[in-house]
């Protein structure tokens, strides 16, 4: 038989055993109670079965609602070997984990094992946490409240994921105390190596069938070689990105360098005190440590702003931030030669003087290489940029494609590649994010959405709106959507492009609601985690929550208490992000123009993901507000909304509040 035989033959058998997991009689049907077969569903399903069966690549773009989670773990409980599923965001990762996976397993009778496998920042630590205990460094009444709890959980929990501990906050600072990073990590000279949870997630990683990690792990893994991944990858016969259209900018985030003042500063500080502890004849530890401390802050306050993005051709050539920078790499020398001769004495001075090295090769690094040089070939071309923060600085190192890296990722033992996302298109063209990913020739499918847009969603732009440029634009966004947000007896997202738009949105909803005698909750990104402010929304039924950029993506709430989303502009990116400045040059050098190649498909991907919010389920209705002018005015508008779903269209105000008459409002005016 030849191979094209055998594989239409193992496809014709996955293809009718997807029918009949999915089907009208199928297994779904009688195991999920409202559970529907859909169509786009079944032939997702099929189309990843044989991507799995011939171990190739597919991209995959289902419309919301198609039902994508279950379209590819399916094929891979059952036919995938061992499988890495890699999510957006650890949110979605701890629901595969503890709902889809376990209902799928449940259905399928699949004796398949699973694992979690996170970042080592998510697990406790025995050895930082004792030290913790013992230093009592704490300031705060409610970080010392926080760390008794913590003491307490180590003792219960088997995983060490600090999720499981829902009292003490994700942000907490205090949990920066007991984990460990790569550079704190003893590694196997630690007394609790035996104890460790993040070796034991990586054990129980290497030994489970599907393992289910997220983007931000998988390609820090790539890049750092630090989290278990290198180790998984090799033996990985099936890799799943949910979320997929996040991979460029992950990959970027990670196969670029990055190094910050206040990682310097941290190293003084470990410096000192592991010096005085350990070493305290063996050097005038606080003299060698000052002179390091003072240039990284000196480096810092060259930029007077509290927070600017620029990029080494931005800086002036005489600016005090080059002198800075030699400074830094020669009194960093000096600590790394006083580490070196007394590291013997310590593992954790050993451990600074690692560490020490590592961040001075990267301010070493941190320069233009010549393009014809010996040392600039096979390197991917980088734009170098910094950033300041309030109280640092970094120093950013950012490849201008990924394209070359993550293939090279890809190299070697045949396995499938499955890239699922909701937006990865523009009008069911792929080429931007092949581009961008360097997945050419791969075969790309889509699946349209089983919701009636037409009849359930409606698109408004409102008329006689400035220019989003001037002053008095967010006032006018505000002063647009309040007739809106009153008919729809509040349940409205506004989602904006920046954290300024979204302070001055909260401002002046606060004083209209009070004037007006609206009683709707208010929601600010902010004021609570993203989760916590998700739940409060849904738990109130008529609220309105602002968000920027976290609440565009990844965000599901279905019914009637999301009725209204408002987007006050295009989201593209800022003019004067140095990253995109430079890819734009690039581009344009080879003769693509940088607006239409590359601005324009990024920021209607990220239009789609917050248009994506509106409608959840069959039965869900509303209104998608764009704000934004320049959807009608501009010549490029046009691609822009039809590349969202099929909604009906209005500019009238009065049809959008007329789309309202379903919901039953409950009397607002106090």
């Amino acid at each position: 038989m030849t191979e094209i035989q055998s594989n239409s033959n193992a496809q014709g058998i996955h293809d009718r055993e997807v029918e009949q997991i999915f089907g009208e009689t199928g297994l779904l049907s009688s195991s999920i109670p409202g559970y529907r077969p859909r169509a786009a569903q079944i032939e997702m399903a099929k189309s990843i079965a044989l991507a799995i069966e011939g171990q190739s690549t597919l991209l995959a773009e289902a419309g919301t609602g198609t039902g994508k989670t279950y379209a590819y773990l399916i094929p891979a409980l059952l036919w995938g070997g061992k499988t890495i599923v890699s999510t957006g965001t650890k949110n979605l990762q701890d629901q595969l984990y503890l709902r889809d996976i376990p209902t799928i397993k449940k259905v399928l009778k699949a004796p398949v094992s699973v694992a979690l496998l996170k970042g080592r920042g998510n697990y406790l630590c025995h050895f930082h946490l004792e030290r913790t205990l013992q230093n009592g460094r704490l300031t705060s009444r409610e970080d010392v409240g926080y760390l008794r709890d913590i003491s307490r959980f180590i003792k219960t929990t088997m995983s060490g994921d600090k999720s499981e501990l829902a009292r003490v906050p994700e942000t907490a600072p205090v949990w920066n105390l007991v984990t460990s990073t790569k550079d704190t990590c003893m590694g196997s000279e630690c007394q609790y190596y035996q104890d460790c949870f993040v070796m034991k997630a990586r054990k129980e990683a290497q030994q489970a069938d599907v393992v289910v990690v997220n983007h931000h792990l998988f390609f820090a893994d790539l890049a750092l070689k630090d989290t278990g991944i290198a180790e998984l990858l090799p033996s990985a016969n099936t890799v799943i990105f949910d979320e997929a259209h996040q991979l460029p900018e992950t990959a970027t985030l990670f196969f670029g360098d990055a190094v910050s003042t206040s990682q310097i500063l941290e190293l003084c500080r470990d410096s000192l005190a592991e010096g005085l502890s350990h070493a305290r004849d063996g050097a005038e530890w606080a003299k060698i440590v000052a002179p390091v401390e003072r240039a990284a802050r000196d480096l810092r306050l060259a930029f007077p702003q509290d927070s600017i993005r620029l990029s080494l051709a931005q800086i002036a050539p005489s600016s005090p931030f080059f002198e800075h920078l030699e400074a830094l790499k020669d009194s960093l020398e000096d600590l790394i030669a006083t580490l070196e001769k007394q590291a013997e004495r310590a593992e954790t001075i050993e451990q600074c003087r690692v560490r020490a090295i590592d961040l001075h090769s990267s301010l070493e690094d941190w320069r233009e290489l010549d393009p014809n040089s010996k040392e600039a070939k096979g390197k991917p071309d980088c734009v170098l940029w910094v950033e300041a923060y309030s109280s640092s600085l970094q120093l950013h190192k950012t490849p201008l494609s990924i394209a070359p890296i993550f293939n090279k990722q890809r190299e070697g033992m045949p396995r499938a590649w499955i890239f699922a996302s909701a937006t990865m298109a523009v009008k069911n063209d792929f080429s931007h994010y092949v581009s961008q990913m360097g997945l050419w020739d791969e075969p790309a499918k889509t699946w349209p959405s089983p919701f009636n847009y037409q009849d359930q969603g409606l698109l408004y732009v409102p008329e006689n709106m400035p220019q989003p440029n001037s002053w008095e634009y967010t006032d006018a966004v505000v002063d647009a959507a309040l007739p809106l947000i009153e008919a729809a007896g509040g349940r409205t997202f506004i989602l904006c492009t920046t954290n300024k738009a979204v302070k001055h949105c909260a401002e002046r909803l606060r004083d209209e609601f009070e004037k007006r005698g609206l009683a709707f909750p208010l929601f600010v990104q902010g004021d609570a985690g993203r989760t916590e402010l998700l739940d409060r929304f849904r738990a109130a039924g008529n609220g309105v929550l602002i968000g920027s950029q976290s609440f565009w993506e990844g965000v599901d709430v279905r019914g009637d208490a999301l009725s209204l989303v408002v987007i006050d502009k295009l989201p593209f990116a800022p003019p004067d992000d140095p990253v995109l400045a430079a890819r734009i040059e690039a581009m344009e050098k080879k003769g693509l123009n940088g607006f239409v190649h590359h601005q324009l498909p990024e920021a209607i991907i990220n239009l789609k993901q917050g248009a994506g919010r509106l409608i959840r389920d069959e039965t869900d209705r509303g209104v998608l507000m764009i704000c934004d002018p320049r959807l009608i005015s501009k010549p490029y508008g046009k691609r822009i909304w039809q590349s969202l779903p099929p909604f009906s269209r209005t500019r009238e105000q009065a049809v959008a509040i007329q789309f309202f008459s379903h919901l039953t409002v409950p009397a607002s005016v106090g």
